[in-house]
């Protein structure tokens, strides 16, 4: 039997292994011929078929003809291979998903056993602020942004190299084989550059950064996940040193790291343990001296490192979520004491309380019935609370956050634009929001005394906020010179270690009943006629 002509119609790729199989079933190796192979069909496309077969012998044994049937397949095998690839894939993205890249990242550092010298990296990449993204525009967008960033990721690697997503707003790179050292840390800043461009999402523009994190292969990982867990860490890193950017791994971040887990821990356990506590920082006022109100502010007495800051744990219960029991503790504890400072007071003295709200705060629908809760519990004044919010919380949420704001303004509680000055300073917050006061950053005032530019922004913001009805606070006034200049320019109060750090609630008490007057650089009959001038 030598007509194998058919053969002409078989694909490329599997005509020589269905040769082999004919073959070797010729040769009486196997008993029956059983392969599947694709056959180009009439309309010129290609179709899989199972073709079974046997090989019809004469008294010699010599195959003189074949005698089988080709049952079409390709609906099958086409459902196969949708399967095989949807469990390697993405659904959303169409990139590898975290199976395929964990087997791609186990082969490389197998090869590198065989070749030292091999050179890969794992680059660990989250979108910047996804979160605000999906939840202010809806998660049908943020399905959109991802598709759109893992387009761009593609377009940043080359032929070889892996891009996968592995799970909500993250994504993982594998370079395998490059030249220089520089080149991850290359590959993230193009990333950056790429990513930088704005995302039409279907006639919505919407902007993206991502923090990456860089690990380096050697002989020092055993496993792949030990590998993604690094660059993971260098992620985190690059998050906490602003986001937009990337950080290699370094072994010191274990540390950190852990150090970070462990003050999580005992952060969970803080609130039920009591350990929190709210002190006071006076807010004075720049023309009599006297105290005009205070900034609530948490703190942490934990039972082994003592004393922590905001600064310090903060940003991690904004991370865990545990920012939103720790601000409404916060709320109502500011509330009771402002109530308290209130009641050793003569009646009309103009003391209020300042409480910072958070980012996942302003997303919570649940915020206005809290603020109504606190002061009725307290008893407090609506006007003698001031609500602060930072001008990146407002420009990352202003959706969410207008009308919150609003419902919570109805109530007559004083709203105040903390940090102002020093990221968008768009006049449509403050024409939207009704903010009653802003704040001053403490940037502007560490060289009002030093620097005309600045004393002019100073007075700049001072006049926009005079022209619009509010007040101005000042914080981190720290000499006597910087009240000076404040007097000078008019600023209506002032906040810093110059008066006071922050107190606990009996002293800052004491000082209230007792009428301290700081004094101030300018007496305050010239202060007010700078002030009327």
């Amino acid at each position: 039997m030598q007509n194998l002509g058919f053969l002409r119609f078989i694909h490329p790729d599997d005509r020589d292994r269905l040769s082999a199989d004919v073959a070797r079933h010729l040769s009486g190796d196997t008993p029956n011929l059983e392969v599947e192979h694709r056959i180009r069909h009439a309309d010129g496309t290609w179709r899989w078929v199972l073709l079974r077969g046997t090989a019809v012998r004469d008294a010699q044994g010599k195959a003189t003809r074949m005698a089988g049937s080709q049952t079409d397949v390709t609906e099958r095998k086409e459902a196969e291979e949708k399967l095989l690839h949807d469990a390697l894939h993405d659904a959303l993205t169409g990139l590898a998903n975290r199976s395929l890249f964990m087997d791609r990242l186990r082969q490389a550092m197998a090869f590198l056993q065989r070749k030292p010298d091999l050179r890969f990296a794992v680059l660990f990449l989250d979108v910047d602020r996804f979160k605000n993204i999906n939840e202010s525009l809806g998660h049908a967008m943020g399905d959109r942004l991802l598709v759109s960033v893992g387009k761009r990721l593609l377009g940043c690697i080359r032929p070889g190299d892996t891009v996968a997503r592995l799970g909500g707003d993250e994504f993982a790179l594998l370079l395998e084989d490059y030249g220089a050292p520089e080149d991850p840390a290359r590959c993230a800043e193009h990333i950056q550059a790429e990513l930088a461009p704005a995302h039409d999402l279907g006639g919505v523009e919407v902007f993206a950064t991502a923090s990456i994190g860089i690990a380096v292969a050697g002989r020092g990982y055993t496993r792949p996940e030990e590998l993604l867990r690094d660059a993971d860490t260098a992620m985190y890193r690059a998050k906490q040193l602003g986001r937009a950017r990337h950080a290699v791994f370094h072994p010191a971040m274990h540390a950190h790291a852990r150090a970070q887990l462990q003050l999580e821990t005992d952060l969970y356990r803080a609130l039920e343990r009591n350990e929190l506590r709210v002190a006071f920082q006076p807010i004075v006022s720049l023309s009599t001296g006297l105290i005009a109100g205070c900034e609530a502010l948490v703190e942490w007495q934990h039972p082994k490192r003592g004393r922590i800051p905001p600064a310090e744990f903060i940003p991690a219960a904004e991370e865990t979520g545990l920012i939103l029991p720790i601000g409404e503790w916060v709320l109502r504890e500011s509330c009771k004491a402002a109530r308290g400072f209130a009641d050793r007071l003569p009646r009309g003295a103009p003391v209020a309380v300042s409480v910072n709200l958070s980012a996942r705060q302003l997303l919570r629908a649940e915020l206005l019935e809290q603020v109504r809760s606190a002061l009725q519990q307290s008893g407090l004044e609506p006007h003698r609370l001031r609500l602060e919010v930072t001008e990146s919380v407002i420009m990352e949420n202003a959706g969410p956050a207008s009308l919150l704001l609003a419902q919570i303004k109805a109530l007559g509680v004083h709203l105040l634009l903390d940090d102002f000055g020093t990221g968008y300073s768009s006049l449509s917050y403050l024409h939207n929001f009704r903010f009653d006061t802003l704040k001053l950053d403490r940037s502007f005032v560490a060289r009002i005394d030093s620097s005309s530019k600045h004393a002019e922004i100073v007075r700049t913001i001072v006049s926009l906020a005079r022209a619009l009805g509010m007040d101005v606070v000042a914080e981190g006034v720290e000499t006597p010179a910087q009240v000076a200049q404040l007097q000078m320019l008019h600023c209506d109060y002032a906040q810093g270690y110059y008066f006071a750090r922050p107190l606990e609630a009996p002293q800052l008490a004491g000082l209230l009943e007792s009428r301290r007057s700081w004094p101030l650089p300018l007496a305050p009959a010239a202060a007010m006629a700078q002030k009327r001038r």
